[in-house]
């Protein structure tokens, strides 16, 4: 009876417990030593995304470039309070074929294209009309929403237009003990195609994954640990099992002494 009760405590002791490597993020981080990531990653634009444009100019004098402003007295007016929602309202709609109407130059395709690639149109286009234009483009809605074992589960905005995985998860608050690390989902769309990636945060490979780096709407799931679903139930996870039994079969040794 004492050797199944150690035995039992053993049992229970390993089934409680997780190793260093099931918790720790980027084991073997020491072989990362020069390894080159994707220093010049750009999102391309998608339909439905909301851009923010503003042109300027090395002329003194303002008024050169209002022709090609949008209007921005409902952005400015509710900049104070009104968040990421009504700022898109000024914004130019990507259309479901891929266009902005940009003021004077009409329909421009934007679709596929980087933040860099659209400036560097837009300058080479308005320099028609005014002498060394600056353009500067921003993604307006660039969101990932972020669901599971997480600090804190919701939708995140994502101002300068490039998020990667760790960024996000510290943004969410890292991810809690009762989060897998090795199974994170993403699930991402493009061109109307829905694909899921998994990204394992304590091994190295996920820095060469092509969900290192999110897109706007990607949704990431953290999903929970056996024992964190089996938490609800009486019988919450294999160690608690193990333990019921030790104590019942102690309690009835007890009682036959």
């Amino acid at each position: 009876m004492k050797k199944f009760l150690f035995v039992a405590l053993i049992c229970n002791c390993l089934f409680s417990c997780a190793t260093k490597d099931q918790v720790v993020y980027f084991n073997d981080v020491n072989s990362l030593e020069g390894h080159r990531n994707i220093l010049d990653y750009e999102t391309k634009i998608e339909k439905n995304d909301v851009l923010r444009i503003n042109v300027s100019s090395s002329s003194i004098n303002p008024d050169i470039v209002a022709p090609f402003q949008m209007n921005q007295q409902g952005g400015q007016s509710s900049g104070g309070a009104g968040g990421g929602q009504s700022l898109s309202l000024t914004g130019y709609l990507v259309s479901p074929e891929g266009t902005i109407n940009f003021p004077v130059l009409g329909s421009i395709n934007v679709l596929g294209l980087t933040r860099t690639e659209i400036q560097e149109q837009l300058e080479d286009q308005i320099s028609d009309y005014v002498r060394d234009p600056v353009v500067d483009v921003r993604i307006v809605n660039f969101s990932v929403t972020v669901l599971g074992e997480v600090g804190s589960p919701g939708r995140v905005q994502v101002t300068d237009g490039r998020v990667t995985m760790p960024e996000l998860l510290a943004m969410s608050g890292d991810i809690s003990y009762t989060g897998k690390r090795q199974n994170i989902r993403v699930i991402r769309e493009s061109n109307g195609v829905k694909s899921v990636g998994l990204i394992d945060m304590t091994e190295i490979d996920l820095f060469d994954s092509p969900y290192y780096y999110l897109k706007q709407n990607d949704i990431v799931y953290v999903e929970p640990t056996y024992a964190r679903m089996k938490s609800a139930g009486f019988f919450g996870n294999p160690g608690a099992i193990i333990g019921l039994i030790s104590s019942v079969i102690g309690l009835v040794f007890i009682f036959a002494r």
